[in-house]
């Protein structure tokens, strides 16, 4: 399966080491099998004055297999429990790779939101409930990047 992730520059060798912190799923590397989804993504880039590249991965979905795979298949409760422990710097899981929806303008505002405390986790799950998620894998392990995404190339956004 092809898979694809936006940068400011090519990213042929990916790491854990360059992730930002409290970010939807932790620390790792960030990919969606939806290339539209990364080229809207890339074009933040742009608009603050720098390139933007795609890249594309193939992720061999049986080494995930072998590897500790958390998958979230909603905006559900669940979801939003994880989605507030690492974004708060809580989360003391070890996934290798964790799957789910991305928070999305429209779903981070509601999180944001439920972060702050200005909405109950019900009323956050509500407004979430009609929402069609979007993708993203979080590689969180060196070691599951290694055994499942392989580099095929990468093409400037223009």
């Amino acid at each position: 399966m092809r898979v694809y992730h936006a940068s400011d520059c090519v990213v042929d060798s990916p790491d854990t080491e360059h992730s930002r912190d409290n970010l939807d799923f932790g620390r790792g590397f960030y990919v969606t099998t939806m290339k539209d989804q990364a080229t809207s993504y890339a074009q933040r880039f742009m608009r603050r004055g720098r390139k933007a590249y795609v890249g594309e991965y193939d992720l061999d979905e049986g080494a995930l297999a072998s590897l500790d795979v958390l998958e979230f298949s909603s905006y559900d409760g669940q979801w939003l429990d994880f989605v507030m422990a690492c974004r708060s710097g809580a989360d003391d899981t070890s996934w290798d790779v964790v799957m789910g929806g991305i928070a999305n303008d429209r779903v981070f505002t509601t999180v944001d939101l439920y972060f702050a405390g200005e909405i109950t986790k019900e009323e956050a799950l509500g407004r979430l409930a009609y929402v069609n998620p979007n993708d993203q894998l979080c590689f969180r392990t060196q070691r599951a990047i290694n055994r499942a995404l392989r580099f095929c190339g990468a093409e400037e956004v223009s």
